[in-house]
């Protein structure tokens, strides 16, 4: 990519380099704990029962095995900003094309799913009656308005803000567990008459009483919980000492999987049994209501709400820099590619929330918050899932096309081409999971309109092709 001709001060030069470390690792953490693990985790269990914990753990695997191909292709050339690069590069200008549009796409859906969660929420402050449509809307426009202001300043702020958000999460889940832990281990009877216990993890038919059926039906959810954990790559680009702090962030994802995901949910199980869980209701939440303890309800009720914004705030970080680097490449429109004296794409910013705001529209068609959030969830879902599918491809052939660089490499995949022909075939089995629940498969039926579109585009696009 040649830039010598935008370095004027109306373009503001490049992306800057400032993130440091400690931004770099709250923000992975903070995609690795999201909407889906505070909202979705509730429909998830009353799906699939205590087999959530093995979902969690299959699909986790699979994309810390992702992310080791990301890390593994954004190390081997420093010169990569995005995805967009790497697609660009391996794959040709289609794959950049397409991968950058689709995830731009993923962040704006996952930004509508979150002013339904933040609707959702905000009516445990309007004692549970649901807003009007007029309500809802004003609601989402004040949140957009809000988050496109925190990006609008520096990268820095971004990822201080970031930072403080994901600092409330681990915080918040880290208190849950031991709550939850001392719940348990006091034998606490909470206010429906449930005795805190280990046994009920097994106890209420099985650890997979829902069936294979159930334990299927539970990954939709589940894999939505992830999005966001690839957000690591997107920030690559502004981050200090790449070499060093990359690794470290990939290679602690198990861990917090393990401790965010399996353990909280572990603990919220053995105070509410499964069948007693409310799916309409963030677990975390009533966990402090069933104990009793309203103050901490509203506590965590505002945590949720403040780990929405996080997911808003990497939401629209993300869209914009996808749109920079396509307008870089030549792929979108000249505007997106505009830094302001910040360094900051202004316009691409713009654009996104414009889009974020047809959010606001889907409370009038879809009133019902619940309905709403799946049918975005699931969209967002099936275009990160080509997301993860096309980093695989880009890995596999820089792993056939590039064999020095992956033997120089000191972040190597592990299994190379054999875990990735296994990530490969988990995936597509999870696009036909997605066709075996009526509200799920809404979505993956309405899906490939974006692919028609994205063909449609790209031939409009290509003459301006470098």
């Amino acid at each position: 990519m040649s830039n010598q001709n935008i370095h004027d001060s109306q373009h503001g030069g490049e992306l800057q380099k400032s993130l440091s470390n400690r931004h770099l690792q709250l923000i992975a953490i903070g995609g690795a704990i999201g909407t889906g693990l505070f909202m979705g985790s509730g429909k998830t269990i009353s799906l699939a029962g205590p087999s959530i914990l093995f979902i969690y753990m299959i699909i986790g695997v699979m994309v810390f095995f992702v992310m080791r191909a990301l890390g593994e292709l954004l190390l081997s050339n420093l010169e990569y900003k995005s995805f967009i690069d790497i697609a660009t590069d391996l794959i040709g200008p289609w794959a950049g094309y397409f991968i950058g549009w689709t995830y731009w796409l993923c962040w704006i859906s996952i930004g509508i799913a979150d002013l339904s969660a933040i609707i959702n929420y905000l009516q445990f402050f309007n004692h549970g009656v649901p807003f009007s449509p007029q309500e809802s809307a004003l609601i989402c426009v004040a949140s957009i308005f809000f988050i496109m202001g925190l990006n609008l300043v520096t990268v820095k702020l971004f990822g201080e803000m970031e930072f403080w958000f994901a600092l409330v999460k681990i915080i918040a889940i880290v208190v849950l567990i031991a709550v939850g832990l001392w719940m348990v281990f006091t034998g606490f009877t909470s206010t429906s008459g449930d005795i805190a216990s280990f046994t009920h993890l097994w106890a209420n038919g099985g650890l997979f009483p829902q069936g294979l059926n159930g334990f299927l039906a539970g990954f939709q959810i589940a894999i939505f919980a992830f999005v966001g954990v690839e957000l690591v790559g997107t920030t690559a680009a502004e981050t200090q000492d790449p070499e060093r702090n990359l690794p470290k962030a990939v290679n602690s994802i198990p861990v917090r999987i393990i401790i965010f995901y399996v353990l909280s949910l572990t603990v919220v199980m053995s105070v509410t049994p499964w069948n007693h869980v409310n799916p309409n209701m963030s677990p975390f939440v009533s966990l402090f209501s069933q104990a009793g303890i309203a103050a901490a309800a509203i506590i965590m009720n505002l945590v949720v709400l403040s780990s929405v914004m996080s997911s808003m705030n990497s939401g629209v970080f993300s869209t914009s820099r996808m749109l920079f680097g396509l307008s870089r490449e030549g792929q979108g429109p000249k505007l997106f590619g505009i830094l302001t004296s910040r360094h900051v794409p202004a316009n691409a910013l713009y654009f996104s929330a414009l889009c974020l705001l047809g959010g606001a529209a889907l409370q009038y068609f879809v009133p019902d918050t619940i309905k709403a959030f799946t049918l975005a969830t699931t969209l967002s879902t099936i275009l990160f899932i080509c997301v993860w599918l096309m980093i695989i491809w880009s890995y596999m052939v820089y792993y056939k096309t590039r064999p020095t660089l992956h033997a120089q490499s000191k972040f190597k995949m592990p299994g190379g081409l054999v875990t990735c022909w296994i990530v490969i075939l988990f995936f597509v089995m999870m696009l036909y999971v997605l066709s075996l629940e009526p509200d799920t498969f809404q979505a993956l039926k309405v899906s490939p309109i974006w692919f028609v579109l994205l063909v449609v585009g790209y031939f409009f696009l290509k003459p301006r092709k470098k």
